[in-house]
């Protein structure tokens, strides 16, 4: 009998995150069948569970080892990479982040932890309508694609999510050890931008404060 490791092999789904409908279609016939053949890939380590009806070849299947950062988009669809994460993709911050941090659309907070693929956090913000995904980026690794937000973007939602008060420049070239040219590379058009992109008044205050400090002009 042929596995349903090489079905996904064969069809071209080797790197892909697959759902139960993709699997039901490879294997056809019955409901009963497509489970035997799930359960025997689970339990032989082939085909590893995300979360219910959403799974992923073992690395030594694919060709590319599965980014974590394409996985907590599938996990969630619709959230993006964000905070220490992205700023740590960007080389914003020395720190090597552990957890991958996402914004997600919606009220709900919600951690995924999975000793083989990683540890995932997703945060809702309060964010104006339409502006959801702005400076946020679609980047292409190893064959995968992932939604990662710009520099400026995680550092706003990560100054957002911890309800963070103006304190001038130095709490974020010290207290996250940015480095201070950096911070000063974010253009007055984006931080203009993100002043659309929050509801909340603090981290609206919080920009107008940075463009005066970066653009006292």
């Amino acid at each position: 009998m042929q596995t349903l490791t090489n079905m996904i092999i064969e069809h071209g789904l080797r790197d892909r995150i697959i759902r139960i409908s993709q699997l039901s279609s490879l294997v056809g016939g019955s409901e009963g069948r497509l489970y035997g053949l799930l359960n025997r890939a689970l339990s032989n380590g082939e085909l590893l569970r995300l979360q219910r009806g959403l799974y992923i070849l073992a690395d030594r299947f694919r060709r590319n080892q599965a980014h974590p950062f394409s996985l907590a988009n599938a996990l969630i669809p619709g959230s993006y990479i964000s905070f220490e994460t992205a700023l740590s993709f960007h080389n914003w911050i020395p720190e090597h982040v552990l957890t991958t941090a996402c914004v997600v659309p919606g009220r709900k907070s919600q951690k995924y932890v999975n000793e083989k693929i990683g540890n995932f956090s997703f945060h809702p913000l309060a964010i104006n309508k339409g502006y959801f995904l702005e400076l946020v980026n679609r980047h292409h690794v190893d064959g995968q694609t992932m939604l990662i937000a710009k520099p400026c973007r995680a550092l706003m939602d990560l100054i957002c999510l911890r309800k963070i008060d103006w304190q001038g420049m130095g709490w974020q070239s010290e207290g996250l050890r940015i480095d201070s040219d950096l911070l000063r590379s974010i253009t007055k058009k984006d931080l203009k931008i993100l002043m659309h992109v929050y509801k909340h008044q603090r981290i609206k205050s919080f920009i107008r404060s940075m463009i005066e400090e970066i653009y006292f002009d």
